[in-house]
Formats: C-alpha cells, structure tokens, sequence
C-alpha cells in the first residue's frame, strides 16, 4: 500500500474578493511530475491510536494527514476506518520542502484521504472527499482529483480540471520559510486589491504556456508583493524565466511540454 504525493504549483494566483478571514481567488494549479512525498499504509500490531511516522518537524495533532484522519472519521463514523488504523501506521518518505509554497502538507492529506477511501473501503465518491479534505486546507481538493492540471476558484473548492498535456516542470527553493497567514495577513494590510469581474474569464481560459510566457513574477501571483515585504531576500532569488509558487518560497520554471 504506497502511493505518490506529488507537489503543485501556482502558474498564476489573483485575488478575486474575500469571504469572511479567508481571500477567494482564480489560480491555476499545475502538478509537479517530478517532486513528491510517498506515503505507506504498513502493517503494525494491534494499537488504540493513530500511528504517523515522518520528518514533519510539527506536532502530530498540527499534522494535515492526521487532521484528514480526524475530518474522514467525524464524516463517515466508520467502525471500519477505526479498525483499519488500528492495524496500520501511515508512514511518509518527505521530499517536498515545507514552508515552500509546493502543497506538500496538503498533498500529503489529500493522497492519505483517497488511500485511506481505498483501502478502508469507505466507497466514498471524488467530490465527497474533496469536500472533505476542504475542511482541512484550501488546497487538499486540487490533490483530491489527482489531474494534471486544473483551475481552482473560491477559497479552493472548486477545482476545474484542465485538458492540457503535462508539463515541465523544474522548481528551486530558496532557504526561507514562508509563513502563509503571515502572507495573507500582508496582503490584506498593505497591498489588498482584487481581480476585475471581466479579467477572470482571461485567465481562466488562458493556455498554462500562454501564461507563464506572457506574465511576469509581479503580474501572475498576487502574494509575491506582500511576501517579498516581509522577507525581503526572496528578490533575490527571482530569476529570469521563474515564476513564484503560493505564498512562497518556491520558484519555479517550465522547461518544456
């Protein structure tokens, strides 16, 4: 029982509006082929609790695979799911950076929860699950439906999956660790501003090579200004023909299609 995590990255992320403490946006999320965590369900004797083993330098109730656990056994109260894990520690081999603006935290949850639907048997359906791992992080439902490439809107729930061959992609991370909510908080304090209604559908229906060709660091990601205020060796390393992940610290390039 092993399956890939794999990274994302943001070819582009715009800031549409807010709900509540969240910011709604229009991004197009691209999977990272060659970059990615690999989780195990391995066999273990008998145990009352949730076993997770990895290098994630957090506590395991801070962990998202074991939030995901939490959010998938609150949802379905299965005896089932309890059983399984029980029986078996989940077990992460890490190789997406943290604090990076790669998903791998997300990615992570999202392949946990479609394993853990697997092999618990819980016949659970894609948007079920996405659903699910949206109460968990705004970008676990992008992972959950495991394409190629898609367009997420709202505050991550609405995943459009995009016909597009897969791409390319080379990504370099820097040795700072971006703080999400930091950057958000950022974002919203100093430098707020939102897409107009009338470019949504531009970018939306934007070709990822068009838009990575066509729009600089500055003009694809709305959080690249506000990260950059508050770490500002990240110009530093924004190099030409790279594009800036998230809320950071990961830039990225594609090589070819």
């Amino acid at each position: 029982m092993i399956q890939n995590a794999h990274a994302k990255v943001n070819l582009f992320l715009k800031i549409t509006g807010t709900r509540g403490a969240y910011h709604e946006m229009v991004s197009r999320f691209l999977r990272v082929e060659t970059l990615f965590d690999t989780l195990h369900f391995l066999p273990r004797p008998m145990g009352e609790h949730f076993e997770l083993e990895g290098d994630f330098g957090c506590a395991l109730e801070k962990n998202t695979i074991y939030k995901a656990y939490q959010a998938l056994l609150a949802f379905t109260k299965n005896s089932d799911l309890q059983d399984f894990f029980a029986l078996h520690k989940v077990v992460v081999e890490k190789r997406i950076p943290t604090f990076a603006g790669l998903g791998g935290g997300s990615s992570d949850a999202a392949t946990f929860l479609r394993m853990a639907n697997h092999y618990a048997q819980l016949g659970l359906d894609v948007p079920t699950l996405a659903y699910i791992g949206s109460t968990v992080g705004a970008d676990i439902p992008f992972f959950i439906y495991d394409v190629a490439a898609a367009n997420v809107e709202g505050i991550g729930e609405i995943v459009t999956p995009i016909d597009e061959a897969p791409l390319y992609i080379e990504t370099f991370t820097p040795p700072i660790a971006c703080d999400t909510a930091a950057v958000f908080r950022e974002f919203r304090a100093h430098h707020f501003h939102t897409l107009p209604p009338d470019e949504i559908e531009k970018y939306l229906n934007m070709p990822s090579l068009e838009a990575y060709e066509s729009l600089s660091t500055q003009e694809a990601n709305d959080l690249y200004a506000p990260a950059v205020a508050l770490y500002g060796d990240l110009a530093h390393y924004n190099r030409e023909g790279y594009r800036f992940s998230g809320s950071g610290s990961s830039f990225f390039r594609i090589l070819h299609g």
